[in-house]
């Protein structure tokens, strides 16, 4: 998966040469070598609120998909775009979820190119934030993927032990309130950062350490959602290296499986997973043996899932 910046957007809609230049510089001469499953247009672009961006978005990921095409690699690489929770209105219970009234004139004709190109919604969900903002009425082991009492949805009686699922489930069905059962939902985003501000409660390394490998297990385990148990939770792990010079509050910085240096925050399970480190006698200069490689087209899913069939074959 490689992502294509807000900045490009504007120009990509309304120049689909733009989109045919951007892939013969970015994508042609990697996908040989590398494993690029799919282009991700954008990030949160409901978010921003900047309605020339809005409008943007659609035809440019039409503008993507052209120059994938004229390429021959429309089969191969898929077009797609992330989006946040918040374009929901309603995700509570699952069954009834919703977008926004103001993001549905946006939303339909983007839901009916998905369909019509056979690519998944994406979706940055982040239980953290919702036991942040609410420590007294969430309970943690819900959003931790522990033994709970869960709850059960109203509407249709299924079962919910964590709060991933049911947010899953409420963005489908969302897309079912406009027409839509064709579309895979995955999750582009998720994590748990291991240090926040004093009023980031549950941001921890323990409770990072939980969320990221009790997910990893529910992956291993190829689970479904209670209302799509037949489709196998796809998951991008945020994120690989800490950021420390990422604007923001204290967890911004601290959602990294590892430090800069290849050490793991916390035990995960994907020890010896990242390439040697050598340092220069140079303290500004880092080399990363292969680290390319790791990082390019591989992502942390790719870890996880390669990790679960090695264990598998043992």
């Amino acid at each position: 998966m490689i992502g294509l910046g807000n900045e490009y957007l504007q120009n990509m809609s309304t120049d689909p040469t733009k989109a045919q230049d951007w892939l013969q510089q970015r994508l042609e001469p990697h996908i040989s070598k590398t494993r690029i499953t799919s282009i991700v247009v954008g990030n949160e672009i409901f978010k921003t609120n900047d309605h020339v961006l809005i409008q943007s978005l659609l035809p440019a990921m039409k503008s993507v998909y052209a120059a994938l095409t004229n390429l021959g690699l429309e089969k191969q690489v898929t077009v797609t775009s992330a989006h946040s929770l918040d374009i929901l209105s309603t995700s509570y219970p699952p069954s009834s979820g919703s977008f926004k009234e103001e993001f549905i004139q946006y939303l339909q004709p983007l839901l009916d190119f998905h369909s019509q190109i056979e690519s998944p919604f994406l979706i940055n969900a982040y239980p953290f934030f919702a036991y942040k903002d609410s420590p007294k009425e969430v309970p943690l082991e819900y959003v931790l993927f522990q033994p709970n009492q869960g709850m059960v949805d109203p509407n249709t009686n299924l079962h919910y032990d964590n709060m991933l699922f049911a947010q899953v489930d409420a963005l489908y069905s969302a897309i079912k309130t406009l027409g839509h059962t064709d579309i895979e939902v995955r999750i582009s985003e998720t994590g748990w950062p291991s240090k926040g501000d004093e009023n980031e409660i549950g941001a921890s390394p323990e409770n990072a350490a939980l969320y990221n490998g009790n997910l990893l297990k529910l992956i291993q385990q190829r689970k479904g959602t209670p209302a799509k148990q037949s489709v196998p939770i796809d998951v991008y792990v945020f994120a690989l290296f800490n950021e420390n010079l990422k604007p923001g509050p204290v967890s911004e910085r601290n959602y990294g499986l590892f430090y800069p240096d290849g050490k793991p925050v916390y035990n995960v399970g994907m020890q010896g997973y990242l390439p040697d480190i050598i340092y220069t006698s140079r303290a500004t200069t880092i080399k990363i043996l292969n680290l390319w490689r790791v990082v390019m087209g591989l992502a942390v899913a790719w870890f996880i899932l390669d990790m679960g069939d090695k264990m598998r074959m043992r």
